[in-house]
């Protein structure tokens, strides 16, 4: 029997974009939409799969939701795939009163609670059939939802994990010589911004301790970072000249491949970071904290460090273990790289994801 699936998506990244190329050529009959601005659009487009073009441009997008009630008439989908929170909301009441079957996506943790009614008209939606974890972390968090009598379904929330493949990850390295950092010198790197959730005051907290190891070790921050606090902060840091702001960078993977570690000192509501999968498949040793998805990504010890969240004193002692031991920095970079290759490829996603599709039309029979 072959699947029908209409996708809606945004920006597609390129785990998300190769498991759609996984599922066409697996036999699924797809059809995505999604803006035409898509930044790997053409990937999907050379695999023979049908595109329409549509950025939605809000939660209730009248026009939106006709262009996909166009869709729906013009074809025989079998399931309903949305990959965002919009298309959600969008897409739930044109299936509400079909068979056709409703895949909910969620890549952050959190921001869904049983006293917030977008929360009802989205995820916690009877009419949502699965919802398609990007971590456990996630997953769990669904499944704890309850409130008086009701209780989130168990069986309502997957895991299953983005993949990756080390294929697309071969550009050279961005040379740390372009912010002037020494060879010999150990290069801490941070794909960050300045939300709160992310904990950048926390690793600049932490300079000082950092400063106190007497280490030749510098930090690169990657990313927009504007705020004056947090520039003043920096400013009075005693390692103020070996901080380094590249500014945003579309090749922020190639600017850490040339680190000797990365860190993500998120203090809450992670996924499973790309920031972090960026720098382990270029055998770059990761330190995350206990929060959200990240600790999934990483064997303790093994292939990179777990360490408590909202702690500059652990971010300290985690950098200077590892600048301190570079066998052991080198053999957990090594061992980080497999850990992606083995467990997080796309291989395995597209297999997964393909199975879910089965065993809800199975449901049927």
């Amino acid at each position: 029997m072959t699947i029908r699936v209409l996708v809606i998506a945004e920006y597609s990244d390129l785990p998300e974009t190769y498991q759609l190329i996984g599922l066409h050529n697996a036999g699924v009959k797809l059809q995505v939409i999604c803006p035409d601005t898509a930044p790997h659009k053409q990937l999907l487009l050379d695999a023979g799969i049908k595109l329409t073009w549509l950025k939605l441009r809000s939660r209730f997008d009248s026009k939106g939701r006709i262009a996909i009630q166009s869709v729906l008439d013009e074809g025989e989908f079998d399931i309903v795939h949305a990959f965002t929170s919009k298309a959600l909301q969008n897409s739930l009441p044109l299936v509400k009163n079909t068979p056709i079957k409703l895949i909910a996506y969620r890549g952050i943790e959190g921001n869904v609670s049983v006293f917030d009614p977008i929360s009802w008209m989205t995820y916690l939606n009877p009419r949502v059939d699965k919802i398609i974890c990007v971590a456990n972390a996630i997953r769990d968090f669904l499944k704890k939802l309850k409130f008086l009598w009701w209780q989130f379904p168990q069986d309502k929330a997957v895991t299953i994990y983005k993949g990756h493949d080390l294929s697309w990850y071969q550009k050279p390295a961005v040379p740390r010589s372009t912010w002037g950092v020494p060879e010999e010198a150990f290069l801490v790197g941070c794909i960050v911004n300045e939300r709160p959730r992310k904990g950048l005051s926390y690793l600049i907290d932490a300079l000082p301790g950092i400063a106190r190891l007497g280490r030749d070790i510098h930090l690169l921050l990657i990313g927009s970072i504007n705020g004056k606090k947090t520039l003043a902060k920096i400013q009075q840091s005693p390692l103020k000249k070996s901080i380094h702001l590249t500014g945003y960078r579309t090749d922020a993977a190639q600017v850490l491949a040339a680190c000797d570690a990365c860190i993500l000192p998120a203090v809450k509501r992670e996924g499973l970071p790309k920031a972090i999968i960026e720098g382990m498949v270029h055998r770059v040793t990761p330190i995350v904290t206990n929060t959200g998805g990240s600790p999934e990504l990483i064997e303790p010890g093994v292939s990179g460090l777990i360490i408590e969240p909202a702690s500059a004193g652990a971010i300290s002692e985690a950098i200077g273990y590892l600048a301190g031991n570079p066998v052991q920095n080198h053999a957990m970079g090594i061992a980080a790289q497999a850990r992606i290759q083995r467990d997080f490829n796309t291989a395995a996603t597209v297999e997964q994801t393909l199975a879910l599709y089965r065993e809800l039309l199975q449901s049927d029979q």
